[in-house]
């Protein structure tokens, strides 16, 4: 019998799986975000699945937004997951608090990854993987970039005072979380966080600190059982503390064309190519689903490779907005329209209601043909409750 997928927005994964722990609560702004964009994977779900999300608000908006556009996908409530077969679960990020949050809810375990496919989960998800892969990826002169991963205070202190800037990560955590920017100097508090780190993780990743032009990413989908293949390009944007932004709305062909004003294209083909390769002798095996590399274009005056790739600054073993954005674009957005895709923030009660509605107002949406040709979409219902929006913004080129 068919199984029918069902999608689920866990933004706290990251989070979760660096916990480990089964009953992980996850912070107050991490739960907000699910509640306010727990119908986001409709938009990249496939036909006939399903999306887990409470129906007050989502599925009003669900019927009006299939109203205009082709969303095939039915909203499935918690109490509804016990009474369905042949559910598969297609989660933003496997975890343990995910898989016993799950189980609550009556997913059999055969639909469930087991504890030990988790705990593999969690040591391929390590940074030091990423540290490793980025050390096989220096093809030519045409890219750049260090990591380390370090293990003992006297090697996190010379680290940091040979540098005048560096970043110390957390080997488990993402969105902009479990980093340290250092700047030359070894402090108390630097030394403290690098031991609980160390004490939790085992170690701590340093990086020198580059100077980056442009956020982008190489989107890849593993089969779990040993192959891994390019899906698609994403350039983003992250703010200073380095979480996300948004992703803009081109096709790899126009992604790839900006990217060669800095590096020509071959590079980033050559690097497709060892990439599938790296990551499928690594990954191929003990992960399904998609995963996202991200890079750097870094800029070196005065030398002669002014412009270099920075290929591998991190490795995001689960769904990811660089994927939803690319999809997105290939499924809804009309050809000759570009746009951004984002998720903001709105900590004043009310805000996000009030900005969503000014924006429907001033770039009224145009479909043609089912697709997007301009205007503002909400892609999740805003109420005077919502913190987190998540929207595209899209226009005609000339």
């Amino acid at each position: 019998m068919i199984k029918r997928s069902l999608y689920i927005f866990n933004p706290d994964h990251d989070l979760a799986l660096a916990s480990g722990n089964v009953n992980y609560m996850p912070p107050a702004s991490a739960r907000q975000m699910a509640a306010d964009l727990a119908l986001l994977p409709v938009w990249y779900a496939s036909p006939e699945s399903a999306v887990l999300a409470p129906s007050a608000y989502n599925l009003d908006f669900l019927r009006e937004m299939q109203q205009h556009l082709s969303l095939p996908v039915e909203l499935m409530t918690e109490p509804e997951v016990a009474l369905e077969e042949n559910l598969k679960p297609m989660p933003w990020g496997w975890n343990p608090a995910l898989r016993k949050r799950l189980q609550l809810l009556g997913v059999p375990e055969s639909e469930l990854l087991s504890l030990s496919q988790l705990e593999k989960l969690r040591v391929l998800s390590h940074r030091s993987r990423a540290v490793e892969l980025l050390s096989h990826l220096q093809l030519d002169e045409l890219f750049c970039g260090e990591s380390f991963y370090l293990t003992a205070l006297e090697e996190w202190q010379q680290f940091v005072e040979r540098h005048s800037s560096c970043l110390l990560k957390a080997p488990l955590s993402g969105s902009g979380k479990g980093l340290n920017w250092c700047k030359g100097v070894f402090t108390p508090f630097i030394a403290g966080w690098c031991k609980r780190v160390a004490a939790l993780q085992g170690g701590v990743v340093a990086e020198p600190i580059y100077n980056k032009v442009a956020d982008f990413a190489m989107e890849f989908c593993s089969d779990g059982r040993g192959k891994v293949v390019f899906a698609g390009y994403s350039v983003f944007s992250t703010n200073g503390s380095g979480a996300y932004e948004g992703n803009l709305l081109l096709s790899d062909e126009e992604i790839e064309h900006r990217l060669s004003v800095y590096v020509c294209k071959e590079a980033f083909r050559k690097l497709r190519y060892q990439l599938e390769e790296e990551l499928s002798a690594c990954f191929g095996l003990g992960y399904s689903g998609y995963l996202g590399v991200d890079m750097m274009i870094c800029r070196f005056p005065s030398t002669e490779v002014e412009y270099r790739i920075h290929p591998c600054v991190e490795v995001n073993l689960r769904m990811n907005m660089g994927v939803v954005a690319h999809l997105i674009h290939k499924k809804y957005i009309a050809s000759g329209t570009t746009g951004r895709f984002s998720i903001t923030y709105h900590p004043v009660s009310g805000e996000a209601l009030q900005i969503h509605e000014e924006m429907k107002a001033a770039f009224p949406l145009q479909i043609k043909d089912g697709k997007v040709v301009d205007g503002y979409i909400g892609l999740t219902p805003v109420t005077n409750k919502s913190v987190y929006r998540a929207w595209i913004m899209c226009e005609m080129t000339p």
